[in-house]
């Protein structure tokens, strides 16, 4: 079992003692978290502390997060962008939206650039597939404040919660994930592979989850299987040579270029 865990803490440096155990789990452990806990500080095993930075501003607007509170599922989304740079230093963006009471990530789209419009077509396709929020809420960035997207969000009987200028935390749901995705998983990639997506015509954002097991999804009493595929860029058909999941029946599955 040690053996495992010190693969598992090599493999995966930024994931502490819990979510080790649900990945030795898959590898039929039948452990608790205690018992791993106490290998974990015998192995003197730790994840560094991720410096925070000062905060500016009291952060105390009606639309803030510990204002606005999500009650329950489709209550309050939330989205931003990430900016991530591949090997060949292109600069690319990703739109994040995530369901503010289950934590699930619901886009994570990458492109070159993004408009209102490109904004609009994430949302549309994410209302026809699980249905339309509350309330959405995010930062004043020129493509969340775009008169396509507000004009969108008010025909779809949806309300925007933006919060105050300068106060990323009070979009603290989305904010939170960001951190993680790139302490987890941006950090960790050469991007490579990301680039075969796009010049093969199969964009990343074929997979609106990404790979891996996050928080609050991927254990085995909920949403264990993290990847959601637009339709319109994967099929059933083998001989497609289109983006394909390959489910490993342990939690986990591989998406790939056929």
């Amino acid at each position: 079992m040690i053996k495992d865990l010190l693969e598992l803490h090599l493999k995966h440096p930024r994931y502490g003692y819990r979510r080790i155990t649900i990945k030795l789990r898959e590898r039929d452990w039948f452990i608790n978290f205690k018992r791993v806990y106490r290998l974990w500080r015998q192995e003197g095993l730790k994840v560094p502390r991720k410096q925070h930075k000062k905060r500016r501003g009291d952060g105390s607007s009606a639309n803030a997060c510990h204002r606005k509170r999500p009650e329950h599922y489709n209550h309050v989304w939330s989205y931003d962008f990430v900016t991530e740079r591949l090997e060949n230093n292109q600069r690319v963006k990703l739109l994040v939206v995530i369901d503010e009471f289950t934590r699930e990530c619901l886009a994570l789209d990458a492109d070159k650039h993004f408009k209102g419009d490109d904004v609009v077509e994430v949302l549309r396709y994410l209302f026809a597939v699980r249905g339309c929020p509350d309330y959405i809420r995010s930062d004043n960035g020129p493509e969340f404040v775009s008169k396509a997207v507000r004009k969108w969000l008010e025909a779809s009987g949806v309300e925007t919660l933006y919060i105050a200028p300068g106060s990323p935390w009070e979009n603290g749901y989305v904010e939170s994930f960001n951190s993680k995705l790139r302490d987890e998983l941006l950090n960790g990639e050469s991007f490579d592979k990301h680039k075969d997506h796009l010049n093969e015509g199969a964009p990343c954002s074929a997979c609106y989850d990404p790979h891996g097991i996050s928080s609050a999804q991927g254990t085995f009493t909920n949403n264990s299987h993290l990847i959601n595929f637009d339709m319109n860029i994967v099929f059933e058909d083998p001989v497609s040579g289109q983006l394909k999941y390959e489910d490993k029946n342990n939690f986990s599955g591989d998406c790939y270029l056929r």
